[in-house]
Formats: C-alpha cells, structure tokens, sequence
C-alpha cells in the first residue's frame, strides 16, 4: 500500500516579513563580519584605528587632507570651509588631529588650514634639521606662499603659539589678527612643570601605558579614556620618534626659546587675543598678564580665561573654543 506523501512545511507568514528575516539575517552576518575584522585591527593593527578615526573627524569637519612641498618640507595639512582663512598651529608632540573636533565649529564661515608643522605628524623631517622656534617660523613663510594664504588669522596652541607670534612680527603683511592660545614663549610664574623641567624630566617621553596616562593626567583636566591597545599605538608612535622629541624638547626649553614672545610681543601691530584654560599646568595662566602687559603697538588686546579645561582647550572645550575664536575673527 502506497504511504501518503507529508506535505512540506510551509511559512505562513506574509512575503514582505519573509523578505525582511533574509535582509536582518544577513545584516547580521555583515555585522558579524565586520565586528571580528575591527576586533582583530585593534589587536594587531591598532595604528590604523586611529588613522579611521582621523578620517572619520576630518569627514565630520568638512576638510580634506592635502600635501604640499614647500621649502625643505613635504607638508601635510588639512584644508576645508569658505570665507576668511584661519591658520591653525599645534602644539609640541602633537599634530594637525588635535583640531579636527573643534574646526568643526569654523569651516561653515572661515576657510581653514591645519598643517603639521615639520618634523611633526606626516610632515616631513630632515634627520639633524633645526626644529627650534625662529626655524619654524621660516619654513611657515614658504608653507603660507604654497597654499595662497595672503591675509590670514594665525592661531598657534603651546609650541604653535611661540611660532606663531614670532612668524607675526616678522610678516605683518600676511597676518591679519592673532590668536595666542596656551601659549609657549612667555614669561608666567614657576609650576610643578617647569620644575621637574629644570631638574631635567622630559614629561613628553613615554614607554609605556602608564607614562601615556601620566602626560594625559598633566595636560587635561578630564584625561580622556583611551582603550588599551590604541594607548599601545600611541606609546609605539612615541617611541619612533623619542629621539627627535628629546632634541627638540632640549632646544626648546632654552631661555631664548622658552621665552621667545617676550622681546616679540611689544612689536605686534594686529589685533591679538590670549586664550588660556584657568587650570593649565604646563603654562601658567600668568603668562597672559606678560602678555597683555608687553603688547604696545596691537589695536586691539584680547583677554580669555576658561573654566573646566587645561592646557588643550580645543580637545575639551571645542564648542566654546571655536565660538571665541570666531567672535574674535569676525571683529577683525
């Protein structure tokens, strides 16, 4: 006798929730995918991590990453946003990255550049070369000529700031109005920093996730937290370079060096601002008074202090940063 044949199962629900399961399941699946590949990038590639993130905030901020030869260095920069350009410099040991998150708040209505300065980021370096202030401020000329900028709002953070001012005085012609943030070259009262400084510590040498930690613990008020293996990258990308940081860090804390703005600052003739986190422990808040007290010949003196940051206002206040330093380029 011939057996009744079992009628397959069949799926009763409607075809457009069918079709969705297929679409999620293999959402899911790509999700799997890609979740095991970042996973293995953190662990054996951390480095490219962070260069995802770079492009992920330079995306955000609406610039583009260019290079340029100009003078004796391959530049790496930043360049986004119409209207009146501003100029962007970083600080000691630090790169172009430092201002993604608050340029986001200028490229609507300023035209923005962010280079590396030489020696520093992906900016080119001449092993032996002179990395010192006055060196930099020569090889800035040559950058802001290669890119067309003619009359500009210059802004330098800590290091930056000392080049800054310097490159200032000596093109009064290119620099419309100046902002001095954090700043390197001035005279302020002695502090925890420039202590261990003269008792011969470089705080910017590191070896390990501590050392990272430690200068994170210096330099923000609020360290921000940094997952382990991308601390990793970073101690890595320290290590690299320890020797030129060690040149340069010994040069630069030369009296001639260290206070390079002060015989400077009475010669500015454009507007100029000083912005300062109250609680910075590398440059005191003090130097403001150096400073607000040795510009004779600027139109204009511009005096902020803000609150809850310490010597990288751009990484923990970008927002208010970017408002101060619009406000200041729209008066000027």
């Amino acid at each position: 006798m011939a057996k009744t044949p079992i009628p397959a199962p069949t799926d009763s629900r409607p075809l457009w929730q069918r079709l969705l399961l297929r679409r999620l399941k293999f959402l899911v699946v790509v999700a799997l995918v890609l979740g095991i590949g970042a996973g293995l990038v953190y662990l054996f590639a951390p480095s490219l991590l962070l260069k995802a993130d770079a492009a992920r905030l330079a995306m955000a901020s609406h610039v583009e990453k260019k290079t340029i030869v100009a003078g004796d260095t391959t530049w790496s920069y930043y360049e986004g946003g119409d209207g009146p350009t501003i100029v962007l410099l970083h600080g000691f040991a630090a790169n172009k990255e430092t201002w993604l998150e608050m340029a986001k708040g200028l490229t609507d209505h300023f035209h923005v550049v962010i280079p590396d300065l030489p020696g520093w980021g992906e900016s080119s370096r001449n092993e032996g070369g002179d990395y010192g202030i006055p060196a930099q401020a020569a090889r800035l000329e040559a950058f802001a000529a290669a890119v067309g900028a003619q009359h500009f709002l210059l802004v330098g953070q800590s290091m930056g700031g000392a080049i800054a001012g310097v490159y200032a005085e000596q093109h009064p012609e290119r620099v419309a109005s100046l902002v001095l943030m954090s700043s390197v070259g001035l005279t302020f009262k002695d502090n925890d920093f420039t202590r261990e400084v003269k008792a011969g510590t470089n705080p910017f040498l590191y070896g390990d996730r501590a050392g990272l930690e430690a200068l994170l613990a210096r330099i923000f008020l609020t360290p921000p937290h940094i997952p382990g293996r991308l601390e990793d990258a970073l101690v890595a990308r320290n290590q690299k370079d320890h020797a030129f940081i060690e040149r340069t860090f010994n040069q630069l804390k030369q009296p001639a060096q260290a206070f390079a703005l002060d015989p400077v600052i009475g010669k500015l003739s454009m507007p100029v601002l000083g912005l300062w986190c109250r609680e910075d422990k590398i440059i005191d808040v003090s130097a403001l008074d150096t400073l607000r007290g040795g510009l004779k010949s600027s139109p204009s003196i511009g005096a902020t202090i803000l609150n809850g940051c310490n010597h990288m206002p751009m990484l923990e206040k970008p927002e208010e940063t970017a408002r101060i330093i619009t406000g200041f380029a729209l008066a000027h």
